[in-house]
């Protein structure tokens, strides 16, 4: 009887002693998360085209969707003509400052010539004293028409910062992806308003994807940034690659929806495990098992 006891515990030892490395490893359950990117109209206005749907893939660069612009080039039309209207007004205060100046010159001359005239006591001072009045009249319209000139400079300049908002907002009106992703959520059909900065859309980053699990504090010495993982996912036979990307450095509450084999009410630390998934075969919101 002793000896089929032995026999027996000898050949389940194996068994038991690999339940038992089994068991050693750390195994937690969560979900795998894409970076997530709500994509905005830059512009205003009425969706003219939309060229993606709720599912598809995209990547960075193309064309998601056309916002109406005809208000805007009308817009632009009327800047440049404002443009045209101030160029004009230019080329007239510089023939008004033209002819300011060469008042200036003559009367400064002719001033001169009697002043030396009053000093020879060969003009009467009178005349001397209009002169200086009308110099300082002249002096005055010269001044006038270098401003009104400063003035129409200043407003070319903000014609042109106007020209330049408009042209970005009409570039903006294409939308283009900003990111390989795929599309999770569409805000607003094509015909409907969107107001200006509203997303329109939500794509999901899923070439890799994160998992957030929570470690007590006598595993941190275990686990290392870059650290290998396995992911084990339901349906797929084998276990798939992860590393461990980043750890938080300050301890919490483990949250209450986090299933961990240690208990709830001890302080845990954050840890993010990333996944690649360069087949796509692993889905945003996938649940998981991350062995350590």
């Amino acid at each position: 009887m002793k000896k089929t006891f032995l026999l027996t515990a000898v050949l389940f030892l194996p068994l038991i002693l690999s339940c038992r490395a089994r068991s050693q490893h750390n195994i937690y359950t969560t979900v795998l998360e894409g970076t997530s990117i709500h994509v905005p109209a830059l512009t205003g206005g009425k969706i003219v085209a939309m060229f993606v749907d709720t599912g598809q893939e995209v990547a960075a660069g193309d064309s998601l969707a056309i916002i109406d612009t005809i208000e805007l080039a009308l817009q632009f039309q009327q800047v440049q003509a404002s443009q045209e209207e101030l160029l004009v007004q230019e080329k007239i205060s510089r023939t008004n400052l033209d002819r300011a100046e060469a008042d200036l010159d003559y009367v400064q001359l002719k001033h001169k010539r009697v002043k030396t005239l009053f000093e020879d006591q060969a003009t009467p001072e009178q005349n001397l004293d209009d002169l200086d009045n009308q110099l300082q009249q002249v002096q005055s319209a010269v001044t006038s028409a270098q401003n009104q000139i400063q003035i129409l400079q200043a407003r070319r300049k903000q014609l042109e910062a106007q020209l330049g908002s408009i042209r970005k907002k009409i570039s903006d009106a294409l939308i283009i992806a900003p990111t390989d992703g795929l599309v999770a959520s569409r805000y607003y059909e094509m015909g409907e308003a969107v107001p200006a900065l509203q997303p329109i859309l939500e794509l999901v980053h899923i070439s890799e994807l994160d998992a957030k699990i929570y470690i007590p504090e006598e595993m941190l010495p275990e686990v290392k940034p870059g650290q290998p993982v396995r992911i084990r996912v339901d349906g797929l036979s084998e276990d798939l690659p992860g590393r461990v990307s980043w750890i938080s450095p300050k301890a919490e509450f483990t949250p209450k929806t986090i299933l961990t084999p240690e208990t709830r009410t001890s302080l845990v630390y954050a840890v993010k495990v990333t996944v690649p998934n360069p087949q796509r075969v692993l889905k945003h919101g996938m649940p998981v098992e991350v062995i350590l």
